[in-house]
């Protein structure tokens, strides 16, 4: 697979919370933006990231068989996994989770999962598309009438979160297809660059020729100079 994947702290956050991997071997691409208290963010996306891996290699039939269906039980056993630590570990994990959003490439395809508010999307020639839906309470607003764009971006209260992984005992992940062509590229990202960098200025900056790294270093050095008040963390895909 051809990627790259890029992480920082923000310039307000003391610690990082996001985190992210890449594993060639079953060709899982995928982001995490924890929550809780001290530390307790940064170990469920890690817990939630290391068992979406796990179970995907552990099941390598149902990886190949149906994707989709391996996706929706990797992230109930990272699900399963972030809430019985939170559960067992001591007061401090208590109540912790985190968001998850996965890319899995086969062929002239990607099965995309996705809990939360991390994002996903598909760039094409001059085209970028949004593959996957915020579980949160502002974009429930905006979705239901409740909000305008305008206010939806000024929204106190636009990190809560209606679902999410580790919080509850069960979650369903949004699972979809989508088709890809050679050239494409694909970008997972947390809220730290998309609340902060838009649609057009990640079309640009995606398109241009520099290497994905670089491509990627520049989508970093937007959202700081918008004061980087989140974690950012993204990966740039190209489709092969």
């Amino acid at each position: 697979m051809k990627w790259s994947k890029l992480s920082h702290i923000g310039l307000v956050r003391k610690i990082n919370e996001d985190n992210s991997c890449v594993c060639d071997d079953i060709q899982l691409l995928a982001v995490a933006d924890g929550m809780g208290g001290h530390k307790a963010g940064e170990t469920a996306s890690k817990l939630a990231l290391d068992a979406l891996a796990a179970y995907l290699r552990k099941n390598p039939q149902v990886l190949n068989d149906d994707p989709s269906e391996a996706l929706r039980k990797a992230f109930d056993h990272a699900n399963a996994t972030v809430f019985g630590y939170s559960r067992d570990e001591g007061e401090k994990f208590h109540g912790m989770g985190t968001t998850l959003t996965a890319v899995l490439p086969k062929g002239d395809k990607i099965f995309v999962a996705h809990v939360g508010d991390s994002r996903a999307y598909l760039v094409r020639g001059d085209r970028i598309k949004l593959l996957t839906s915020d579980h949160s309470l502002v974009n429930e607003l905006l979705r239901n009438g409740g909000l305008t764009q305008q206010e939806a971006a000024n929204y106190p209260h636009r990190n809560i979160l209606t679902r999410a992984i580790g919080t509850s005992p069960t979650v369903e992940a949004d699972v979809n297809v989508e088709p890809v062509k050679k050239g494409d590229i694909v970008i997972l990202c947390t809220d730290g660059l998309s609340n902060l960098v838009d649609l057009e200025e990640m079309k640009k900056m995606a398109a241009e020729k520099e290497s994905l790294g670089e491509k990627a270093q520049q989508m970093i050095e937007r959202a700081l100079e918008r004061g980087g008040d989140d974690n950012i963390t993204v990966i740039l895909y190209q489709v092969e």
